[in-house]
């Protein structure tokens, strides 16, 4: 069975590579991708980019729901780490960020820091950490690249 945090860093990945990763977009930001284009979660806060659960986000909690392996609570940090990441102001209003525009590189940035928070979550290592690569000792190094 293939773990929430793979099928996660999976979808975040063909999105960034797709071109169908849109911040201000419920259906196309970081957890919009993650629960397959839904928009369902944008019910469980009042705001994009809060962490605050509202009502429908408060019951679903207690009641253990998840969304694609992830808890009310987690998705809004999920998006949150993606929007902060992105240089957006919180929470996301409609005129909150006028012209913002959020090139490439800002965002495998944000998702960089995205795939860290997920692998938080999990208490997995971060896939996203390549500075092992660069550590050695006595001028040679730790770890060794492994070619296929």
């Amino acid at each position: 069975m293939i773990s929430r945090l793979d099928r996660a860093i999976t979808k975040l990945y063909e999105a960034f590579h797709n071109n169908t990763l849109n911040p201000e977009c419920c259906k196309q930001c970081a957890v919009g991708n993650i629960l397959d284009h839904t928009d369902a979660w944008k019910h469980l806060s009042d705001a994009h980019g809060s962490l605050n659960l509202n009502y429908v986000g408060v019951v679903h909690e207690r009641l253990g729901r998840r969304f694609n392996g992830y808890t009310p609570l987690e998705l809004l940090q999920i998006e949150r780490t993606f929007l902060q990441s992105c240089g957006y102001k919180l929470p996301l209003r409609r005129h909150s960020n006028p012209d913002k525009v959020v090139s490439k590189q800002d965002m495998f940035e944000a998702l960089s820091d995205t795939v860290a928070f997920l692998c938080h979550l999990d208490g997995a290592q971060n896939v996203m950490d390549y500075s092992k690569f660069f550590e050695f000792i006595d001028d040679k190094p730790v770890h060794q690249l492994q070619f296929a």
